[in-house]
């Protein structure tokens, strides 16, 4: 078999292990305070904004958006919020250096997500972060990729990476009664990326 045909089967078989790996720790994993759906979405900054409050408009905000419903906070640079045809928001597109996300779980933990371009879909809970993607939960572990899909209500996560990057991901051991939870572990650059 060609080296780079090997390089190829050794990757797929390390992200279908992952994959597993990652499937097997969600019944462990945060999820999103469950209130923090039934909170108005407000926008604390923007430099300027312009669009309509209407049925199935959209509203642009600029430079330093801040955005927040219940304990979730949004920012980033440019931010388009889609309205239905109810005017409830539908979703948010947010682009920045990084697009950050941000929630506490039921129990108080703090989930995380940094990337160049991030899509929150208001009605289901998820949010899909691209370019240098990073996904971290408080006592838990981390994701890294070109690509991240979370669902914030159930805490599933879906990844992937393209060209010579590959997902990354680290799972913290569960704390043992009486110790405290292992902090996040500073992140080195997987090999040949980020």
């Amino acid at each position: 078999m060609p080296r780079s045909r090997r390089a190829s089967a050794s990757r797929k078989f390390v992200a279908g292990l992952l994959a597993a790996a990652a499937l097997a720790l969600l019944p462990t994993l945060a999820l999103a305070k469950k209130s923090d759906r039934q909170q108005p979405m407000n926008v604390e900054h923007a430099d300027s904004f312009d669009g309509t409050y209407a049925p199935n408009s959209t509203v642009k905000l600029r430079g330093r958006v801040v955005i927040t419903q219940g304990t979730m906070k949004i920012t980033g640079d440019l931010a388009t919020v889609h309205f239905d045809a109810d005017q409830n928001v539908d979703h948010v597109q947010v682009t920045g250096a990084p697009a950050h996300i941000q929630e506490l779980d039921d129990a108080g933990n703090l989930m995380t997500g940094d990337a160049a371009q991030l899509d929150y879909d208001n009605i289901k809970g998820i949010a899909v972060l691209t370019g240098n993607a990073v996904v971290k939960q408080q006592g838990r572990g981390e994701a890294h990729g070109d690509k991240l899909t979370y669902n914030t209500q159930t805490s599933e996560m879906t990844g992937s990476s393209s060209g010579d990057n590959a997902v990354h991901m680290t799972f913290l051991p569960k704390p043992k009664p009486g110790q405290p939870a292992s902090p996040a572990p500073a992140h080195s650059a997987p090999a040949g990326g980020k």
